[in-house]
Order: structure tokens, then sequence, then C-alpha cells
């Protein structure tokens, strides 16, 4: 662990990250305090998972140390793709998987997001935690999320907005140079990257710096993909 460097020097981000999100009172307060929401969102979004029938394939992406994790229950039989550029988090998340007991659900697969080794609508829900502002080219992780999406799946996800006030203006510069931070979109550059790629019935709901988003591939023939 490195107190700086990019996502595959694990950095020491990633564990505070991990410790608030399994840590809601201690935990929930620094999240809020740091980025102005309510680590509840972020578990409501994982618990959803919980909910799938045996079968359900589902992409995590990036899995980072497996807080996706946290919804799945054992024994439920999904098909989890928890997939990742680090080799330390794909390693964080294995561990995570076997503690929480659905390790026979988890495949970690090391892969950049802008080169996803899925077909087209292989996936039946896209889960993408506080992850597109990490990435180093947003509009490619949008359309390859988009297109291993199956029509009428769900993608869920939460990323930092750029448009969040000068009190996150740190946080952004920081994490930029520090390598753990891409270029950042901004909610209106959110819906757009999802129309573009076949997404409708986008809801983006805006809490301090973050805004968590849920969208459906367009089941209709000759969507753009």
């Amino acid at each position: 662990m490195k107190i700086v460097g990019g996502w595959s020097e694990d950095p020491l981000w990633a564990h505070v990250y991990d410790w608030m999100v399994e840590h809601p009172v201690a935990g929930g307060a620094a999240f809020r305090a740091g980025l102005g929401s309510p680590l509840r969102l972020l578990h409501e979004a994982t618990y959803e998972l919980g909910i799938l029938p045996a079968g359900t394939r589902v992409l995590d992406v990036p899995c980072g140390g497996g807080v996706g994790l946290r919804g799945v229950r054992p024994g439920q039989g999904l098909d989890y793709l928890a997939v990742d550029v680090s080799e330390a988090m794909l390693r964080r998340t294995r561990e995570a998987a076997h503690a929480r007991g659905g390790g026979d659900q988890v495949t970690a697969v090391r892969a950049d997001v802008r080169a996803l080794p899925y077909p087209d609508g292989h996936v039946d829900r896209v889960l993408t935690l506080t992850g597109l502002h990490c990435f180093p080219d947003p509009a490619a992780a949008v359309a390859e999320m988009a297109r291993v999406l199956r029509p009428g799946g769900v993608l869920t996800g939460s990323t930092v907005l750029e448009e969040a006030g000068p009190r996150w203006w740190p946080m952004r510069v920081g994490g930029r140079l520090g390598g753990i931070l891409g270029p950042g979109v901004t909610a209106a550059q959110v819906r757009d990257l999802l129309a573009a790629h076949g997404m409708v019935d986008v809801d983006l709901q805006v809490t301090g710096a973050l805004g968590y988003v849920r969208a459906r591939r367009d089941d209709a023939p000759g969507q753009p993909r």
C-alpha cells in the first residue's frame, strides 16, 4: 500500500474508502464530511443486488476492494464479474468475496473498461460505484458498459461530478495529481453519454459532490451501441 500512486499501487485512499463503506457510523460521518453525501445511498445501490434472481450476470466495474459485494447473498447464484485494471484491487475483491461467503459466485478479471472482454449484451446488470471519475476516458467507458449490457438491462452507479462546488476542488486536483482521478464528468455529460449509447429512463440524483445514476438499456431494435 502506498500513500500516493495510481490504482496499480494500491493507494491509501482505496483502503480509506473501503473502511468508510464498511463502518456506517464513523465511516458514514467521514463519507458525508468528505463528499457531502449520505453513505446510505451507496449501501442501497449494493443492497439492490441482493434481490436479483439466480443466474443473473452482474458486471461490477471498477470493482475496487469489493464494496459492491456487500449486497450479494451467499448461495444467491449470481454470475458476478468483478473487473478492475488493478491486480491489487482484484486481490482484495477476491478476499472480500470469500469473507462474505460468496466466493463461488465471483469471477475476478483484470481488464480495461475501455476494452471489456465480453460480447455485446453479455450481462444483465452493470454496477459502477464511484468509478466513472477514475477512468481516463469516461466516454469510452460508458460506451463499453452500454455495449455489454443486454437490452432491457440496468446500469446503476455513482460518480464525482465536475460541477461540484469549490469545497471539492482540492479533492479533484489532488486526486489527479495522485493518479487516482481521471478527467471527470458533469451531470449533463453523464446523461448525454448514456443517451448516446442506447440508455433510456436515465435518473440522476445529485447529492453533494456525487451523482447517483440509474438507466436502462433500450430494448428497441436499431439502437446505437
